[in-house]
């Protein structure tokens, strides 16, 4: 009797298709209008939309398939506040359940995203994101101190990515509550302990991915203050890049995940030896350069110098001097060249008139006493004594006039 009415052995597929069909034949489940704050809220590429709605004390994952999603006039976002109306059914292949929604009417903003953006409106009045107030960080910090849980995968991917860009920095890790409300107050004592150090030269203040309700810890007001105080420069590193909280505005750097805010604060050993060596290799072209623009200023000015000295001074003046003296000997001699072809030419023309020219035909040239040329038998009648000059030299002779027929003669 008791093995009769035994119930028997089910699988775990016939026992999730059990109770997905209680679910899907229960009228209250089958026709639900649910109020509360959408969070993890992710648009998928097929058109279908993921998110979960939640209050204070619990939460459900929902689901908005395509054809429903396309009458919304825009996507929700996380913070908002909503009347979901839709059907509870269970994922058999994985054994959870979740709110199919068929409409979804925005109500307002939830609480969590109310202070949000109620502290960030304050704090960007107050001047606090303005970037002129942010602190540099170091370019080569010796002891970084880490703010985040002890036992998150952030605090292991911070440790990974020092130790391959620069194992010789030193972590000083503080472990802190970095999601519910105790963390708020955590978080402030941790960095205010952190700030009363002297060795620490930068803060990273990080956590892992979370729903926009784990990371509100760090949207507290106080601890915006603190990070703006802080005499030591701070950098987050929370949730993922799509991930914003309030700490991430006030810090003077801001890492998308913990991993991205290591690799800001810790520089690369390898990069750092590698633009060493560039700037090695360009300080000593620089240099070289230099001493070749100085050789040539120099050897300007040494040029310059002995163009001015005595010495060359003098030597260019003498051979100025010999230049001239041989541009002068030159027209000197030219003109006596052009005297010389006058003079011949002149010495020709006298030559060619010359009276004594003519005793070499056998002529004879009679001059008297007085040395006068005789030139008429008048003349020489009157004469005395006579001078005849002929080719090879001149004679001496006297007149005699013999009678009437010796005048005739």
């Amino acid at each position: 009797m008791e093995d009769s009415m035994k119930l028997k052995t089910m699988s775990v597929t016939d026992l999730n298709a059990y109770i997905k069909r209680n679910f899907d034949h229960d009228f209250i489940l089958n026709n639900l209008t649910v109020l509360g704050e959408i969070s993890n809220f992710k648009a998928h590429s097929s058109g279908h939309l993921y998110f979960s709605l939640k209050d204070e004390h619990a939460k459900v994952n929902c689901v908005m398939f395509r054809q429903d999603a396309s009458s919304l006039k825009k996507h929700p976002k996380d913070g908002m506040k909503a009347l979901l109306s839709g059907r509870v059914s269970v994922y058999a292949k994985e054994g959870t359940y979740q709110l199919y929604v068929s409409k979804l009417e925005e109500i307002g903003l939830g609480e969590i995203y109310q202070e949000f953006e109620e502290n960030k409106e304050k704090l960007q009045k107050e001047g606090l994101f303005r970037a002129e107030i942010k602190k540099m960080l170091p370019a080569y910090p010796e002891k970084v101190a880490v703010i985040t849980s002890g036992t998150g995968a952030a605090v292991q991917d911070i440790i990974n990515v020092s130790r391959r860009r620069n194992n010789t920095v030193e972590l000083l890790i503080f472990p802190t509550l970095v999601q519910g409300d105790a963390a708020r107050g955590a978080l402030l004592e941790t960095l205010q302990a952190v700030n009363r150090r002297k060795d620490v030269d930068v803060i990273i203040l990080a956590r892992g991915g979370g729903s926009f309700e784990d990371l509100s810890c760090f949207n507290d007001l106080t601890l915006a203050y603190a990070i703006a105080a802080s005499k030591i420069p701070v950098v987050t590193g929370i949730g993922h890049e799509v991930d914003f909280t309030i700490a991430d505005f006030v810090a003077d750097y801001r890492g998308a995940t913990p991993s991205q805010a290591a690799e800001i604060v810790i520089p690369s050993l390898s990069e750092a030896l590698r633009s060493l060596k560039e700037k090695s290799a360009r300080l000593e072209m620089a240099y070289m350069s230099r001493i070749r623009h100085e050789k040539t200023v120099f050897s300007s000015y040494q040029g310059r110098l002995q163009k001015s000295h005595p010495n060359t001074i003098l030597a260019n003046s003498y051979l100025d001097i010999e230049q001239k003296r041989n541009r002068l000997d030159g027209i000197i001699m030219q003109r006596m060249g052009r005297e010389r072809e006058r003079l011949e030419s002149y010495y020709s023309l006298l030559q060619a008139h010359n009276p004594l020219n003519i005793l070499d035909k056998g002529y004879a040239l009679i001059f008297s006493e007085k040395n006068h040329l005789i030139r008429s038998v008048a003349e020489l009648k009157t004469s005395k004594a006579l001078t005849v000059k002929m080719k090879d030299g001149e004679v001496k002779m006297e007149v005699r006039v013999y009678g009437e027929e010796s005048e005739k003669l």
